[in-house]
């Protein structure tokens, strides 16, 4: 384990994670609506990238007066849920700078970055950041430092990490020495990708560098939750006790979350009562994190019961509360208690998110009802809301699989209608189905649909929509499909799996 480091005793935990959400700002404001925001994402994501350039378009839908910094927040956040086009989103970003008027925020800015690195266009990444660092350095924060490193961290080698860091002190962050909290969102970055090994490579080179605090305990911690190695974890937190670290209701929450993912609820239990003995307030999280815990041990009455102490102990249950306790039900094979407490969360006007929904059709699933999943679709389609990535491939997977390929083409039309960019994976189920029963009209549309959004065909998909449509004699649709990946290529880097225009060259000819 570590056995050398200066700790400062006494600091205070600051948050390891930024409290705004990255896919929604969702904000009241009397200058817009979010149906304008909707709008506007519409219009970005339905831009036939390359072929049309996106500013004369923004000219069009977007009078100066109507830009707003809580407005371009929400237009950000929303494409960075829609899984837009990180160079449209670049694009709309750099537009509204130079609106006179506009005042740009932090958030904003870190949006862009986040929605170009997801999508690997560090280069664009390392671009904007040098300009914020000379037109706006205000804007550059250690939640758009996190963001650029933990991307590098997910996509490049360990060397390319710590040279980003060197670069960022050295040519970003102009005139700012680097202390404590930059090592912090370093070690961050690592051990949100679940490098430990990285991490701790990281601290011994660089320790003596930097003091240490409180925080910088928590992160490594939570890599060594990451990794599952629950021995490890233990280790090191007492190793770090030893050495005068005062652990906060954070640490006791990472280490519960561990054993409780683990499926040891009793340990879970009893660092719970040892929080409790040391006289550490358990927050809300804590309780959360335990009801998780019991659902997996499949011990509802437990559950039930550390739900029913929420408001005993002052505190006020969320949607993350409700959607731990329906996740116990679930498990426990009580599928009506699960979605009766979803019509209660309603009644309490506790809104449902996007955990709330992918766990009820996790039940739904396990009991194979199908009539069960398309009613809670077309609830959930009522009322507007988009689920995450995850929950859309799932269900676009399910009505394929079960000849439902008329909801499958809804939900994707619903997609692009509320200026959603659907993900890859889901486009890939809905082409293989359609193309599977004939229908290659509308694979071929709903192809066509993705890449005139600036978005890549999977190799996969390309390769089933390049055999029907030979088989069918529509070369020209396979030439047209190929000048769009062609023009697409001429402006996105290369990226494994995805097609290229010249895969197909001798079979057009």
């Amino acid at each position: 384990m570590l056995s050398f480091f200066t700790l400062s005793r006494g600091n205070k935990l600051s948050q390891i994670t930024c409290k705004r959400h990255p896919l929604f700002l969702l904000v009241a404001c009397k200058s817009f609506s979010l149906t304008d925001v909707e709008r506007i994402t519409k219009v970005i994501n339905d831009n036939r990238f390359p072929e049309e350039p996106l500013h004369p378009t923004l000219l069009k839908h977007l009078p100066p007066g109507s830009i707003s910094t809580v407005f371009v927040e929400n237009a950000l956040g929303r494409l960075f849920a829609a899984h837009s086009n990180g160079l449209k989103a670049m694009e709309f970003f750099k537009f509204c700078l130079q609106q006179s008027h506009f005042i740009p925020s932090s958030f904003s800015f870190e949006m862009t970055l986040h929605i170009l690195t997801r999508m690997r266009y560090f280069e664009k990444a390392w671009e904007l950041m040098m300009e914020i660092g000379r037109t706006h350095p205000s804007l550059l924060t250690l939640k758009a430092m996190s963001i650029m490193l933990s991307k590098i961290a997910k996509f490049q080698s360990y060397e390319d990490t710590l040279e980003a860091f060197d670069s960022m002190e050295k040519k970003v962050f102009v005139g700012k020495t680097f202390g404590t909290e930059e090592f912090n969102v370093l070690l961050r970055a690592f051990c949100t990708q679940r490098e430990v090994k990285e991490a701790r490579s990281v601290f011994q080179k660089m320790h003596a560098r930097f003091n240490p605090n409180t925080k910088t305990m928590n992160i490594l911690l939570l890599g060594f939750k990451g990794s599952g190695d629950v021995t490890a974890m233990e280790l090191f937190y007492h190793e770090v006790i030893r050495r005068g670290f005062k652990p906060t209701a954070l640490t006791y929450n990472i280490r519960i979350d561990a054993y409780c993912k683990k499926g040891y609820f009793g340990d879970g239990l009893r660092i719970f009562e040892e929080m409790e003995r040391t006289n550490c307030l358990p927050t809300l999280e804590t309780i959360t994190t335990l009801i998780h815990g019991a659902g997996i041990a499949r011990n509802l009455v437990k559950a039930r019961q550390l739900f029913d102490e929420i408001c005993k102990r002052n505190l006020q249950p969320d949607t993350g509360a409700y959607n731990a306790l329906i996740s116990a039900l679930i498990k426990c094979g009580e599928l009506n208690s699960a979605m009766s407490l979803m019509d209660e969360m309603e009644e309490k006007d506790i809104g449902h998110d996007g955990v709330t929904y992918h766990t009820i059709f996790l039940g739904l699933l396990k009991k194979n009802d199908t009539d069960g999943i398309c009613q809670l679709y077309h609830r959930m389609i009522d009322r507007k809301f988009v689920p995450k990535t995850h929950t859309v491939v799932m269900l676009m997977k399910f009505f394929c699989v079960n000849s439902r390929l008329d909801l499958g083409l809804h939900f994707w039309q619903y997609l692009l209608e509320k200026g959603y960019c659907p993900h890859g994976h889901a486009l890939d189920l809905l082409v293989t189905g359609l193309c599977s029963r004939g229908r290659l009209q509308e694979a071929f549309e709903c192809s066509k649909q993705y890449l005139e959004r600036g978005m890549r065909l999977s190799e996969v998909v390309y390769r089933i929509l390049e055999r029907f449509l030979q088989q069918s004699d529509n070369k020209d649709k396979l030439r047209e499909l190929n000048e769009m990946i062609k023009k697409l290529q001429s402006v996105l880097a290369p990226s494994k799996g995805h097609a290229f225009a010249h895969s197909s060259s001798i079979a057009i000819e």
